[in-house]
């Protein structure tokens, strides 16, 4: 881990060229039990598919080493098959990290997506051509393995990550003419076009510098010294609520929290009074979803 943050700062600084290993560690599941009298080979086949496409391809042109690679998960659930290659159903994306020197791996992303409709025809292959056409199917994985990477490359260098949310934004706006939902903004509050319009969008760019602090000034730093860690941390959360208060309802910022919340009230539970209660106005501000987990933070130390 701690080598791909020397190599992200360089190829910031640099560019690098040279031999790579792909980028993405992605567990692939498909689940099709709600779809009846089909031959259930066919879904093995497509998980077969799929992990072989996002696992073996190269989505760019950085050097990654065998155990630096991305974890991530994409579980599939198909709901209704239309004819014989038309499926529907949603995909649960989960993008992981390793915390430095520990066992510790936190969550980068957490995201269901409703809108999976798709065609797939067994024994043909998938195939990307960036800028050009793709099935549906593909543009989803592309799309999702490129906001995968970006984030991962933000968690260790400020804004690290422009270049794979670029190529995420220019999938959707490839897909606007496209039947299938899920990459226009008219159709949700909450879809894969919000997704990477929020990243994309300078408004909240300090929410993406919160995921660079909050990771690599903070957990990365815990190991060594603790308070250090939760300060940068508490600081992170900080520019968050800036955000908040200048343009409230982000879904970036519900996306961040969706994979955070947990972690936060774990952080800072063995903390001061004082410090708990800073960080308990700040993220029940800002996420009132939450407010359930978050109130651990001021009720645990007073029983």
């Amino acid at each position: 881990m701690w080598n791909k943050f020397f190599f992200i700062f360089g190829w910031l600084v640099l560019g690098v060229s040279g031999l790579k290993a792909q980028e993405l560690k992605c567990n692939i599941s498909v689940t099709s039990q709600k779809i009846q009298g089909t031959n259930r080979e066919l879904f093995s086949n497509m998980q077969r598919d799929l992990y072989e496409f996002l696992n073996n391809k190269h989505w760019s042109e950085h050097v990654f080493a065998y155990d630096e690679r991305i974890e991530c998960s994409l579980q599939l659930v198909l709901n209704e098959q239309i004819g014989s290659d038309q499926f529907k159903g949603t995909l649960q994306v989960r993008v992981s990290r390793p915390v430095y020197n520990s066992s510790y791996s936190t969550t980068l992303l957490t995201f269901r997506d409703n809108d999976i409709d798709f065609s797939y025809r067994e024994f043909e292959p998938l195939v990307y051509n960036e800028g050009g056409q793709n099935s549906n199917l593909v543009n989803l994985m592309a799309f999702y393995a490129n906001v995968i990477i970006g984030l991962d490359y933000d968690s260790f260098a400020l804004m690290g990550g422009n270049e794979f949310f670029s190529r995420a934004e220019n999938i959707v706006a490839q897909c606007q003419n496209t039947r299938e939902a899920g990459w226009k903004s008219f159709e949700s509050h909450r879809n894969r076009y919000w997704l990477i319009n929020n990243l994309q969008d300078r408004s909240y760019a300090i929410v993406r510098e919160c995921i660079y602090r909050y990771h690599r000034l903070g957990l990365d730093v815990m190991a060594g010294n603790v308070n250090d860690g939760r300060l940068a941390i508490t600081e992170a959360l900080e520019l968050v609520r800036r955000a908040h208060r200048a343009k409230p309802n982000s879904y970036l910022i519900q996306v961040f929290f969706d994979a955070k919340a947990e972690e936060i009230v774990n952080i800072f539970k063995p903390a001061f009074t004082d410090e708990r209660k800073r960080i308990y106005n700040i993220v029940s501000e800002i996420n009132p979803a939450n407010s359930s987990k978050y109130n651990a933070l001021i009720q645990d130390k007073m029983n």
